[in-house]
């Protein structure tokens, strides 16, 4: 664990504390990286005394994550005031195959993040994240759109998760195998996992002609 590592580890609570370092870092700038990389947050909060966890559109602004939801969920209406929430981000990089079945793994990046989640009331704020919401996953698309309708606005809830608390998770490289497996005829190796962006489809009603927007080229590239 490195000094920076001990240091955070000091000043945070039980609750979002690493329990194995040997893949865990507090580094927040390495935490926001791979936030800024992921497409679905997985949400997790409490309703009527049970746990729940949402996947969600989401982006990142600074210090801040936010979400949203149809303005009459769960996730929206009963979070509204100010309550503790927790997010995670995870992306798959590979399977690690071993020539045993214990040793078998992922090679994975996951960001874990605990806060603070309250409703979004200010107007200016809310249209601001969801534009933030609609560039993370298409860069430059929130500006090729039409106007908002005030409907949709008021159908629209946006949560903001305060980051109290930042950490990540990761693993790189080949299986870790017992001594006397290696070298045995059983194959070990790693199976790569790729995320990317397909070819656009354009819905049926498209004029013919209408060209492709740059949001679509962007994702592509941001997402590879």
């Amino acid at each position: 664990m490195s000094s920076s590592d001990k240091r955070q580890a000091a000043d945070t609570p039980g609750h979002a504390k690493i329990r194995q370092m040997s893949r865990g870092s507090y580094d927040r700038d390495l935490a926001y990286e791979i936030l800024d990389q992921g497409l679905v947050a997985h949400c997790g909060f409490i309703h009527e005394d049970r746990p729940m966890v949402i996947p969600m559109a989401y982006a990142r602004v600074g210090d801040r994550v936010y979400i949203h939801g149809a303005s009459t969920t769960r996730i929206i209406t009963n979070n509204s005031a100010g309550v503790p929430a927790s997010l995670t981000v995870t992306m798959i990089d590979g399977l690690v195959v071993a020539r045993s079945a214990f040793h078998h793994s992922m090679n994975y990046r996951c960001a874990i993040v605990h806060g603070t989640a309250r409703l979004v009331e200010d107007p200016s704020e809310q249209i601001e994240a969801l534009a933030a919401i609609t560039d993370h996953l298409l860069p430059g698309r929130w500006n090729e759109c039409r106007e908002m309708m005030t409907k949709e606005h008021k159908a629209t809830g946006v949560l903001v998760l305060e980051i109290e608390h930042a950490s990540t998770k990761i693993r790189t490289g080949g299986p870790v195998d017992d001594k006397e497996d290696l070298g045995t005829h059983v194959w070990a190796g790693t199976v790569p996992v790729v995320t990317a962006l397909g070819q656009a489809l354009a819905a049926a009603d498209v004029p013919d002609g209408t060209p492709q927007p740059a949001s679509i080229p962007a994702a592509r590239r941001k997402f590879v």
